[in-house]
């Protein structure tokens, strides 16, 4: 086959049925394909797929070698795959006993690097030194945000003075009488995440607002409870500032025995303010910010020392995602999974509905029947309540999503897999339970971008690799997120929140290895605060507690 061949389409894997595009075909077209030739009858868009052979009515359409889904109508050879002549379908899924081999990649390279990281008194290292601000109930979210605009501005950690002044610069202007509606956006300051900042080994002061707490159910606040503290409890938080209304469902003795309970060698300062038991509310915010001032010189002085790589907790997303995930970005950092499973370093894999077609060979993996089990149930109680309210896995893909080329659930699931590399599954974990166990774990949490990463973060994950299609920005507050761009039209276009491009994949010019390899360097230097992502610098910090309803 042609170099120009191998550029412009590819077949996953060797059973697939359909060829992805990976530039722009028009339509006549003719590909040439293992003895076949193939007219193409549609225009083909680079990141879609084109079929092999004819299909009937109710035949399976493979990809990744295993059933995405199935035809609703007869397919001809070098049709375009849309969402109209395809339904999402994925095979049955069961424990089948499974001597699984994994092949350990070579680590020699890394075998002895080390990251600068914040160690705990409980053993743990942290990539970030964080001072946590955590509401109890949503009614103490505006004096979170008073705190918050107070601390940024005084110590050095907003990212907004270029947009203040160019609000300023625009009402001088609107003051001087000139035309304001041709008015330019002209030199605007880059952000410089560390040339302001007062206390220089405090990566952050983070804050948790949430509209939990009270109202809905006691179920919630309690769920809620449990997150908090896993938040508190994360290794990238050295200090908490707890602030209650008082009268609310979740009470900060429930909040406090949750953390307790999760970790009993517990040893933070945790500061309690309690706006009912308060004089007024302007004393509960200088108390607040008096104390936790006090606090914030005294985590100051806890200083970045050298840690095993084996000490690196790395959840794995995908967001955004489009038709070049699960070909580039998302098995790059699979290998980079691989690398740190090798190395003795822990790796999560969350959002059970972007595992949908994907499960068999997730089963196959895990290291015994009742990890399997776990993971069989937990997948099976979420799809019925999906179910229960009219919804499904099969409605995950969002309407960019199949823009760009991933037509089914099963689709955007199996390449959303690739992200966890090939390394056997060690331990399931259920939401907000804690990650003990090396190696690769799943964490249950829905596909949405923010309400997964809240939940990888709170089982302990200390950096995430985001893979990204379409450009999100999402973040977190206590986890620095790392995007990677599947494209390079992404990465140069979203260069603002895009930190690593695996776009030369799709040319040819790096292998999965080789990309996989980069990702890992840089984690090393995000983990040491040589490299700090965008998503960090720019102070994206997303939030969004799961209410174990249904979301996907």
């Amino acid at each position: 086959m042609s170099v120009e061949a191998v550029k412009s389409f590819l077949q996953i894997h060797p059973d697939d049925n359909v060829l992805v595009a990976l530039q722009d075909l028009p339509k006549g077209q003719i590909i040439e394909w293992n003895g076949k030739v193939i007219t193409l009858k549609d225009d083909i868009n680079a990141k879609h797929k084109f079929f092999i052979e004819d299909l009937a009515v109710g035949a399976e359409v493979l990809m990744y070698g295993v059933l995405v889904g199935k035809a609703t109508t007869a397919i001809q050879q070098g049709g375009l795959m849309t969402t109209e002549n395809v339904h999402h379908a994925s095979q049955d899924y069961a424990y089948r006993k499974v001597n699984y081999e994994w092949h350990v990649p070579d680590v020699s390279k890394f075998i002895n690097r080390t990251f600068n990281g914040y160690h705990r008194a409980d053993g743990r290292v942290g990539t970030a030194n964080y001072w946590l601000f955590v509401p109890t109930v949503f009614c103490e979210n505006r004096n979170l945000d008073v705190i918050k605009e107070s601390l940024y501005n005084t110590l050095g950690y907003t990212v907004t003075d270029k947009y203040k002044q160019f609000a300023e610069e625009l009402l001088e202007a609107y003051q001087a009488g000139e035309d304001v509606s041709s008015f330019k956006i002209e030199g605007l300051s880059p952000v410089e995440p560390l040339k302001k900042r007062v206390f220089k080994n405090v990566d952050g002061v983070k804050f948790l607002n949430h509209q939990g707490g009270c109202g809905g159910t006691r179920q919630d606040s309690a769920l809620l409870s449990q997150l908090l503290a896993a938040y508190a409890d994360h290794p990238n938080v050295a200090g908490i500032t707890v602030l209650s209304l008082g009268c609310q469902h979740l009470q900060t003795q429930n909040l406090l025995d949750d953390v307790k309970q999760r970790n009993p060698s517990f040893d933070k300062p945790v500061l309690v303010f309690e706006q009912q038991k308060s004089q007024s509310e302007e004393q509960l915010v200088k108390d607040a910010i008096h104390q936790t001032f006090l606090g914030l010189t005294e985590i100051n002085k806890i200083t970045r020392k050298p840690a095993p790589l084996s000490a690196l907790c790395v959840g794995v997303k995908c967001g955004g995602s489009d038709g070049f995930s699960g070909i580039s970005a998302n098995p790059a950092v699979g290998y980079t999974s691989d690398l740190l499973v090798a190395l003795g370093a822990k790796v999560l894999l969350a959002e059970f509905p972007e595992l949908c077609g994907a499960e068999q060979n997730i089963i196959d993996r895990c290291v015994n029947e009742p990890t399997a089990e776990k993971f069989i149930r937990l997948m099976q109680e979420y799809d019925a309540q999906a179910h229960a309210v009219g919804s499904g896995f099969h409605m995950n893909p969002s309407p960019g999503n199949i823009k760009d080329g991933l037509i089914t659930d099963a689709i955007k699931s199996t390449g959303a897999a690739k992200k966890a590399g090939t390394s056997p599954v060690v331990d399931v974990l259920d939401y907000t339970e804690p990650v003990t166990k090396p190696g690769l774990s799943l964490v249950c949490t829905p596909g949405n971008d923010v309400e997964a990463t809240t939940g990888k973060a709170a089982s302990g994950a200390t950096l995430i690799l985001f893979t990204t299609g379409l450009g999100t920005p999402t973040g977190n507050p206590v986890c620095p997120v790392i995007k990677v761009a599947t494209n390079t039209a992404l990465a140069t276009r979203m260069s603002d929140i895009i930190d690593i491009d695996t776009g030369a994949i799709i040319r040819g010019e790096k292998t999965i290895e080789e990309m996989g390899t980069e990702i890992l360097e840089y984690c090393i230097k995000a983990a040491s605060g040589e490299e700090i992502p965008k998503a960090v610098q720019l102070n994206q910090d997303d939030f969004i507690p799961w209410k174990r309803g249904v979301s996907l």
